[in-house]
């Protein structure tokens, strides 16, 4: 089977996930964590509600289909631009390699807005919700496509003993039911393919049926 772009973003990342945990021992971001208030609530930030949808907005510098989107992005100024005009929570791209983010900028905009943060990666091990969780993160992204289903439930669970929300993004109808099956109570649906990146809104329509009332529904990639 010939490698796509998900291939290579995750080899990319078990590769980085060793080097970190080499450099911050697991203990440390443990002990750092304890001495955190409560998270925000980031599911309660999507909740519907009589004025409309919930709005996740993005900090966003690259991505590997369209190269750097923004090269003189100020993150901190864009997420208060965006909390000062709505949004309910905001994404922060934290890959390095494919998406020229950092982890530092989660500390960076959790001081300058009141609302939740997502930290948008490829969470791969509990390490990673430890650090997230560290560097200021409310919520992780579980991409159901790079993880077991059994890899994905520990997580889920995991990271609610961390204190973490988790967004669990699908793609089909049988990443949707492995979502479904492990517990998840909020799911995003990805519209655009991670394995070449091209995008279609219908993917949002043809989920969206499946995914049974009580659940909170994030329709993800417009564009």
């Amino acid at each position: 089977m010939p490698r796509n772009i998900l291939d290579d973003i995750v080899r990319d990342k078990r590769d980085e996930l060793r080097r970190r945990q080499q450099a911050t021992p697991l203990a440390s971001l443990e002990a750092r964590c304890r001495d955190l208030p409560p998270a925000r609530d980031f599911e309660e930030a999507l909740r519907p509600r009589a004025t409309g949808v919930g709005l996740i907005a993005e900090v966003k510098k690259a991505s590997p289909s369209r190269g750097t989107l923004a090269p003189t992005l100020d993150p901190v100024a864009l997420a208060t631009t965006y909390a000062r005009h709505g949004a309910d929570a905001i994404s922060v791209l934290t890959d390095e390699k494919y998406f020229h983010g950092h982890l530092d900028l989660l500390d960076a905009i959790r001081g300058a807005v009141p609302v939740p943060l997502l930290r948008k990666d490829f969470t791969l091990a509990e390490y990673q919700l430890w650090e997230s969780r560290a560097a200021g993160a409310d919520a992780v992204l579980l991409i159901v496509s790079i993880l077991e289903a059994s890899e994905l439930r520990d997580l889920l669970q995991a990271a609610k003993g961390v204190g973490l929300a988790a967004l669990v993004e699908c793609h089909t109808v049988g990443e949707l039911e492995t979502a479904l099956a492990v517990g998840a109570r909020v799911v995003g649906i990805n519209n655009r393919d991670l394995t070449t990146f091209n995008t279609r809104i219908e993917t949002t329509l043809e989920l969206l049926p499946r995914i049974p009332p009580g659940h909170i529904v994030v329709s993800e990639s417009g564009f």
